[in-house]
């Protein structure tokens, strides 16, 4: 397997937060992220995620979501529920908006057919197809943390109309 360089000396490590709804796939991308000299926290689902992203207090460089995030119970989105159940392009949106140097990498098993079936699009971050070799996840996140950071306009215009302060529904 290949390994991203180590950062310089007195540089940290990037912190990666690993989101997925298969615990088998964040222990895999924790088990290779942290090989190749990152820090990694990890998320169930999406609203275990946002409160990371609210409530860590260091840095977290990267974003690495599954689209497809089933939530375990019917979820309202709302000004007062800062941590809804949504699918993964949706959690990037609102984590960029929490954390404007975020850079996020999407991953699926499923193809761009059945995500268009969830109302999901890809967009245009970066996206690892599942299953993955793990030099392709290694390559793909040092290649997305030396790239510039999105921008809220740039998910926006990839983004699903609705999130403009109104509440949304999302199941």
């Amino acid at each position: 397997m290949s390994h991203a360089p180590a950062p310089p000396s007195g540089t940290p490590s990037p912190t990666v937060l690993v989101v997925d709804d298969d615990a088998a796939v964040v222990t895999l991308c924790k088990t290779i992220l942290q090989q190749a000299g990152c820090s990694v926290l990890s998320a169930a689902g999406s609203s275990e995620a946002l409160k990371i992203c609210k409530g860590h207090k260091g840095s977290i460089d990267l974003l690495v979501a599954d689209l497809v995030l089933p939530p375990p119970e019917f979820s309202f989105a709302s000004s007062e529920n800062e941590f809804p159940h949504v699918h993964g392009h949706e959690l990037a949106f609102r984590a960029l908006r929490m954390r404007t140097d975020l850079r996020v990498i999407l991953m699926s098993g499923n193809i761009e057919n059945e995500l268009a079936g969830y109302g999901i699009r890809t967009g245009s971050l970066p996206f690892l197809p599942k299953p993955f070799d793990p030099s392709d996840l290694v390559s793909l996140v040092k290649s997305t943390l030396e790239a510039p950071v999105p921008t809220f306009e740039s998910l926006q215009k990839d983004h699903s109309p609705g999130i403009k302060g109104v509440d949304e529904w999302f199941d």
